[in-house]
């Protein structure tokens, strides 16, 4: 399964370098339209996360991620057929949606496979998603580097052959049978809920850990937008430092991912670490706003603790934010409830990056301290409803269905 994972997020890799200039060079569109196509698929791949959700509900998660990877395997075939902007929309959104849903479906499924160790999973998860990226880059900077149609043809169809492996793989990876045990229980988590599967968008509870978990993943607008422009225009750093944050970013996560989820497993214990994320992202957004007005050496330097300070903040949530997402749903229906908390990372992407060029990077270093200020305030809030939804799902025996959703 990590294998397949890894395969994945290759390809992803390879797309996500190389896309933005396929359009621009070889389907000869404008800015405007290679905006508009990037902007529409994001709001696309928001739908992907709870439609995967309700029919993990019905269907084996195996056949469906499955059928996410050769839906993309699709996609990336009409990719190289289409090149007007018309054509290449509803492809493209297809791509996002059809890439959030897998996300969502491997989820649900290294959750049945790694049962109570989902924790350490999703370490080695990270570690191994991170390697792949990296891979994905560099194989997609061959090719660029090369610039000419073919190669950017070879390099959709070296993503379109990294679905095809990880479905696979996947065909030959054995699913756990019963949906209603997705999950084995640690010691400190609640009975299963005795009563009908709920609905995630009835459950009010639930649906507030999934709003105030959008906040909790402004750390990758801050890494792959914020920190860029904040060097390129508010600072006097040079621009080659650009891709050190990147750099920095795969390093620590491959160093420091496995020794972080060890203090965040468990529940409680992962609840309580989300305020170290609002912490951490203070941090990293004090250190941007002192960066400003210094000399070009000090604020690389600052920049480049920022990229340190963030990619700590990242650890945390990619650990936290999927042991509450499992641990605050009733297990009866957890594929459907998991489908609605994949939105948070989706809607982020959507909204996090236009937040930070509209609002924080225009007001300067007062509207970084006011974001670090905001996401801490909300991550204590955070942390205290999760709490509170663990109390009462450890009462759940006691509790009617009506107490349940209204925790």
């Amino acid at each position: 399964m990590l294998l397949a994972q890894g395969l994945d997020r290759t390809g992803t890799g390879v797309w996500a370098a190389a896309s933005v200039l396929y359009f621009t060079f070889v389907c000869r569109l404008d800015a405007r339209q290679v905006g508009l196509l990037v902007g529409v698929a994001a709001v696309a791949g928001i739908a992907g996360s709870p439609i995967a959700g309700r029919l993990a509900e019905r269907l084996p998660v195996r056949g469906l991620l499955i059928g996410s990877h050769l839906l993309r395997l699709g996609t990336m075939g009409l990719m190289l057929a289409v090149h007007g902007f018309a054509a290449l929309l509803p492809v493209v959104a297809v791509t996002c949606l059809a890439e959030r849903g897998a996300k969502t479906l491997e989820m649900l499924f290294a959750t049945r496979v790694a049962g109570r160790q989902r924790g350490t999973y999703q370490a080695l998860f990270r570690t191994v998603a991170n390697a792949g990226y990296a891979v994905g880059a560099g194989i997609a900077a061959i090719g660029l580097a090369v610039g000419t149609t073919n190669a950017y043809r070879a390099l959709i169809l070296a993503d379109a052959l990294s679905y095809l492996l990880a479905a696979a793989l996947i065909w030959h990876t054995r699913e756990p049978s019963g949906l209603g045990q997705v999950v084995a229980r640690s010691a400190d988590e609640p009975a299963d809920d005795p009563a009908p599967a709920p609905s995630p968008w009835r459950d009010r509870g639930y649906l507030l850990f999934v709003l105030l978990d959008i906040p909790m993943c402004l750390e990758d607008s801050v890494l792959n937008v914020g920190l860029p422009l904040w060097l390129v225009h508010h600072t006097t750093a040079p621009h080659a430092f650009v891709p050190a944050f990147l750099v920095i970013n795969t390093v620590v996560v491959v160093l420091l991912q496995l020794p972080v989820s060890r203090r965040t497993e468990g529940p409680r214990r992962a609840a309580g670490a989300v305020a170290w994320y609002g912490v951490t992202l203070l941090a990293c957004c004090a250190v941007l706003a002192a960066s400003t007005g210094a000399g070009a050496w000090s604020a690389a330097a600052a920049l480049l603790l920022a990229a340190v300070l963030v990619t700590l903040a990242e650890l945390v949530r990619s650990v936290t934010s999927w042991e509450l997402a499992v641990s605050l749903a009733p297990a009866r229906a957890r594929a459907s409830y998991l489908g609605v908390a994949g939105m948070s990372q989706s809607v982020q992407k959507s909204v996090g990056p236009l937040l930070l060029t509209g609002a924080v990077m225009t007001a300067g270093p007062v509207g970084w301290l006011a974001l670090g200020a905001g996401v801490t305030g909300l991550s204590l809030l955070q942390r205290r409803a999760c709490l509170r939804r663990l109390d009462a799902l450890r009462d759940a025996d006691a509790a009617t269905p009506r107490q349940l959703l209204h925790a």
